[in-house]
């Protein structure tokens, strides 16, 4: 591996960089981006029920905001439950925003890294052809095989390198993309559902 690093050259070190952080970020928003402890599975059962029994407090309030995402989007709603259904709707789409915001955390950044490492690998291709062209002597009228075979050496294996970076990000990108707008349309059901049932339009299950 070092004896490759070495004949990429300098132009290599940025695309290291990048596979690191693109390394990094897909494993932290594979860890953090789990549906079970984002959407946890019977909590809205447990909200509507326990609130049927014992109504609204602020303890019980702050116990759902601190349980998972969804809790603080169904906290939000039972903030206002004596509010009218716009209004107890229009603070659980903000406070919907917030944690959607949240779930998107670094995505920007892996989406970068995978659109630009083609473009480094690329570089490190301009890079090698230059070193290819230098390793001409018109002088002597010849070249410089140990020249030419660094500058081949540079110019592929960046090229390589930079789509080995870009590829697996994009994939990553646009899996947890698609993951965080099915999480987000899951919150705004239950949360519907959550006003539905508090306003008398729908019975809870």
């Amino acid at each position: 591996m070092l004896d490759i690093i070495r004949a990429a050259g300098w132009p290599i070190i940025p695309l290291l960089f990048a596979s690191v952080i693109a390394l990094a970020l897909i494993i932290e928003r594979f860890i953090s981006l789990r549906r079970a402890n984002i959407v946890p599975a019977g909590l809205l059962d447990k909200v509507i029920g326990d609130l049927r029994q014992g109504g609204v407090s602020e303890e019980f309030i702050q116990r759902v905001y601190a349980h998972s995402p969804l809790g603080q989007v169904l906290a939000a709603g039972l903030r206002n439950v004596r509010a009218p259904r716009d209004i107890m709707k229009e603070s659980i789409e903000e406070s919907g925003r917030a944690v959607a915001h949240d779930l998107e955390r670094f995505l920007t950044t892996l989406g970068t890294i995978a659109a630009v490492a083609p473009l480094m690998g690329l570089f490190g291709t301009v890079v090698g052809m230059i070193e290819i062209f230098a390793a001409a002597n018109p002088s002597s009228g010849g070249t410089d095989p140990q020249q030419l075979a660094h500058g081949i050496s540079i110019a592929l294996y960046n090229t390589g390198f930079g789509l080995l970076i870009a590829i697996p990000a994009l994939i990553a990108h646009r899996h947890f993309r698609a993951l965080v707008d099915s999480i987000v349309i899951d919150m705004e059901q239950q949360a519907i559902k959550l006003v539905e049932v508090i306003h008398g339009e729908r019975r809870a299950k």
